[in-house]
């Protein structure tokens, strides 16, 4: 096995395990830690089972052609309707075979000679010169004879204003195809082949796996694409510079909705449009065909999809997706693959498809997250304003249909503001909310009290995505947005005054609250219209009344309060993706507890319990490369039990000071110190200044604080390393550097604290979360009704105790990296020795680890692993 930097024994049983979970159709657990060449066993795994099911299919493809080519056997004499319709099916079936070897064999033939002849690639790159300079021309010739005729003005409309009206609506029931689209893309659809979807994260860490992929034995022969948003993959200055994504959706959908409608419109209208602004130049399906050749041919990651989108003139992001049938890989982020309507898009089809979710161990708060919604009471009212203005402006110009869609949407942005106590007519910064608290519903409850179960919210949702509303309200507001001297108040806009005064006065109440890192956050939403919003609100509130429930936040005033969507069973949105797939494999570094991911996503969503299979490898370094410990009292013989009610008590902060004082004595290099919460660490950083504990500590190493900011972090990360790099070359009597941390911050996922950056890590207390939200209560709640007791315990004690731990796992994994990588990791309170607790840790930590009653044992304990790496590096 080509991989020296990983024992073969561990890759050989990650890969067989994972092979065996392909082969018998298995929902597969997979844990392997940092270190074991994971994404190499992936790949080679998945690759390996897939080629031998290729062959196999294939063998069976010929068996049964050879089988229709000399014809059935007809023993046993069925009566003839049995016969004809066998028959029939068999015949259908060797015919679609035919087609598909026939297809298979033509597309093999022509990725094969675009791999090896470069004339094609310069003969293609030719005629596309060719064709921009004939469009080019054609351009020209079309300004030059439009400037001496003039433009007319239509319903005292200009030029810019046309692209702000909606197009006629019809819904699916009045017409099933629009204009054609659809029936050429089933003409042009291929079959889709046996393929892998490999799903992580972030687009970094699939870039990584993509590397890892060119580097492997499959690199040369696989058909690998990989898939993004249109963030990511838009090579079009114009719409990029948008910024939003929903707003670079929208635009982009405009543009084709423009393509296809450009010819009709012109005949109709008779009026000049500029092609450069309502279509894409690249949005050509030559050259997209000519792009998916390309990426099919050879590996490609998003960067190099990105360039050579640029070089063709195609577009990467509808490039990519014309590779997805032909695919043996494809690669994505995994909200793509789990939200339906985005996979529906993509053109992403799971039956009988293997799946692998990487990273996966917060995959459920990632579906909770992605099928979430919440709108805050200003959003409400700015949306309402801005739909009433578009309304009036342009009423004689809408249809009918669109008329009634807007004034049920409007309706409903009135009810759902009632709801919070308000009235949109009203500046929702100055309504002050009556009765305030959190207040949760069942969504037919909510709807009823609304007063709004009358409305179909299925079609309202369909009408906003396909009429591209927000997109339309967008421009209109961009538009007349700004100073008052850039609108001339005549007979023709005067109604727009009321808008522009309503927007400058939300413009001025945010302004006064300062630049807040919640204001910061919201500033692209806010950028984007609220209409956006909105509509994930309205999409979340279609889900089974049994699956989730509003959250009313009503604080203070009506634009401080909020309308939040919580879904609480994830496995409703799992459940088509296990029922689809052929396999699918849930893998990460440190997946405990697993219960969650069994009982919560894969029990609930239907998944037989012998179809689940469990698999966690060991880790690859010797087990004296790490000391974990637990630590039940300090030096001063003080119990260590941070608790909610005496962890604020000065004399617990005491004792984490005097233990962290004595460690960074005999720790060389980096320690890394993870707190509950960013206020925890804030008092305790407080309360040492005034004891001089500060001081002390600061002797030794130098001290860094997690900041708030993710900006920020980079900075901290780069002037942390740089002390500890210093210190070890210099020597001297400061040893390295200390970082304060936060769990479920920023550092605590995704950052590796590896060698001198992270010889020690320490976990403060238990990062319990807060039992005291609405959200988790509910969440609780639903379990103990939903699921049965385990081991005695109740479902939502289980829940608490699996996201501490899902937390703690995560944060002290971060110091062991690889192979000759060694650390030690002191857990800060005896709570970690009950068995419920400490059966919740890696199990390549839980075998190591040495639980010390008293201070002293540990410490002696330190400083010998601490003298033995010194001395055997």
């Amino acid at each position: 096995f080509p991989f020296p930097f990983a024992p073969y024994r561990i890759q050989e049983q990650f890969m067989e395990a994972l092979y065996g979970a392909l082969e018998a159709g298995r929902v597969g657990i997979f844990e392997s830690p940092t270190g074991t060449g994971k994404s190499l066993s992936l790949i080679c795994g998945a690759l390996s089972w897939l080629r031998d099911w290729e062959e196999k299919r294939r063998q069976e493809e010929e068996r049964l052609l050879e089988l229709g080519a000399g014809g059935q056997d007809t023993a046993g004499q069925p009566d003839w309707v049995t016969a004809f319709v066998q028959s029939k099916e068999e015949r259908d079936r060797v015919n679609r075979l035919k087609e598909e070897h026939i297809r298979r064999k033509r597309r093999e033939d022509t990725l094969e000679k675009i791999r090896h002849n470069v004339q094609l690639k310069y003969a293609a790159k030719r005629k596309r010169c060719e064709e921009d300079e004939a469009k080019r021309l054609l351009q020209l010739s079309k300004e030059a004879l439009s400037q001496g005729a003039g433009e007319g003005v239509l319903d005292q409309l200009d030029h810019n204003e046309e692209e702000l009206i909606l197009a006629e609506y019809e819904s699916d029931d009045e017409k099933k195809v629009v204009s054609g689209l659809e029936e050429d893309d089933d003409d042009l659809e291929e079959e889709h082949v046996t393929k892998i979807y490999y799903c992580s994260r972030t687009h970094s860490q699939l870039s990584q796996f993509v590397h890892e992929v060119q580097k492997s034995p499959f690199g040369k022969d696989t058909r690998l694409v990989s898939l993004g948003s249109r963030q990511n993959l838009c090579v079009n200055e114009e719409v990029r510079r948008l910024g939003a994504l929903q707003l670079i959706n929208d635009r982009c959908m405009e543009m084709q909705k423009n393509k296809h409608e450009k010819k009709s419109d012109e005949e109709n209208e008779g009026k000049k449009r500029r092609v450069s602004r309502t279509v894409c130049p690249f949005y050509s399906y030559e050259q997209m065909q000519f792009l998916r050749d390309e990426v099919l041919v050879e590996v490609k990651d998003i960067e190099q999809l990105v360039s050579l989108g640029r070089e063709t003139k195609a577009c990467p992001y509808y490039g990519s997706r014309f590779a997805i049938p032909a695919a043996q890989l494809v690669v994505l982020p995994y909200q793509m693959l789990l939200h339906e309507p985005t996979r529906n898009a993509a053109g992403i089809k799971l039956k009988d498809q293997v799946v692998i979710i990487d990273e996966a161990h917060n995959l459920i708060d990632t579906i909770t997250c992605i099928h979430s919604a919440e709108v805050s009471g200003s959003q409400l009212c700015c949306a309402h304003s801005q739909l009433s203005q578009y309304m009036e402006r342009y009423r004689k110009r809408l249809k009918a249909k669109n008329l009634m869609y807007i004034k049920q949407i409007l309706y409903l942005l009135e009810r759902f503001v009632a709801m919070l106590g308000g009235n949109v007519n009203q500046n929702p910064g100055c309504q002050a909310v009556s009765q305030t608290g959190t207040v949760l519903k069942s969504i037919n409850d909510f709807l009823f009290e609304s007063q709004t179960d009358n409305i179909n919210l299925f079609k309202v949702q369909r009408y906003c995505e396909k009429s591209l509303i927000s997109r339309k309200l967008f421009g209109f507001v961009e538009r007349y947005r700004g100073p008052a001297s850039a609108v001339k108040i005549n007979k023709e806009n005067q109604k727009l005054a009321g808008l522009q005064n309503f927007l400058l006065t939300l413009q001025q109440g945010s302004d006064k609250e300062g630049d807040s890192p919640v204001e910061a956050e919201h500033d692209q939403l806010r950028t984007a219209s609220p209409l956006m919003q909105i509509e994930g609100f309205l999409s979340a509130l279609t889900n089974a009344n049994q699956d989730g429930r509003v959250i009313l936040n009503r604080q203070g005033t009506v634009g401080q309060s909020s309308l939040k969507f919580l879904l609480l069973n994830p496995a409703v949105h799992f459940a088509k993706v296990v029922e689809e797939c052929h396999a699918v494999i849930i893998a990460g570094g440190t997946m405990q507890p697993v219960a969650d991911f069994r009982e919560q996503l894969l029990c609930c969503a239907g998944v037989d319990p012998a179809r689940i299979l469990e698999f966690s490898c060991g880790h690859v370094i010797p087990p004296e490369n790490i000391l974990p410990i637990i630590l039940c009292s300090g030096p001063s013989n003080q119990q260590l039990e941070f608790t909610y009610q005496t962890r604020d008590l000065p004399q617990m902060m005491d004792e984490t000071g005097r233990i962290l004082c004595n460690l960074c004595n005999v720790i060389p290099g980096g320690v890394v110190c993870f707190f509950p919460s960013y206020e925890y660490e804030k008092q305790v950083y407080g309360h040492w200044e005034k004891t001089g504990l500060l001081s002390r500590l600061s002797a030794k190493k130098k001290i860094f604080q997690e900041p708030k900011k993710a900006n920020q972090v980079e900075q901290v990360l780069v002037e942390y390393a740089k002390c500890i790099k210093r210190c070890s070359q210099t020597g001297g009597q400061m040893t390295g550097a200390l970082l304060l941390s936060v769990v479920g911050g920023k550092m605590s996922e995704g950052i590796n604290f590896s060698d001198d950056l992270g010889r020690c890590v320490i976990m403060v207390g238990m990062p319990y979360p807060n039992i005291r939200s609405p959200e988790l209560q509910e969440k609780m709640t639903w379990l103990d009704k939903t699921m049965p007791r385990a081991a005695g315990q109740a479902p939502s004690k289980v829940l608490i105790e699996n996201l501490c731990m899902k937390a703690v796992n995560q944060s002290i994994g971060r110091a062991i990296r690889h192979q000759k990588d060694f650390a030690s990791i002191l857990l800060l309170d005896h709570r970690y020795t009950r068995p419920a607790i400490f059966n919740k840790l890696p199990q390549w930590i839980r075998e190591r680890t040495q639980v010390k009653p008293a201070f002293g044992s540990a410490f002696a304990a330190l400083r010998k692993v601490r003298t033995h790496h010194i001395l055997c590096p």
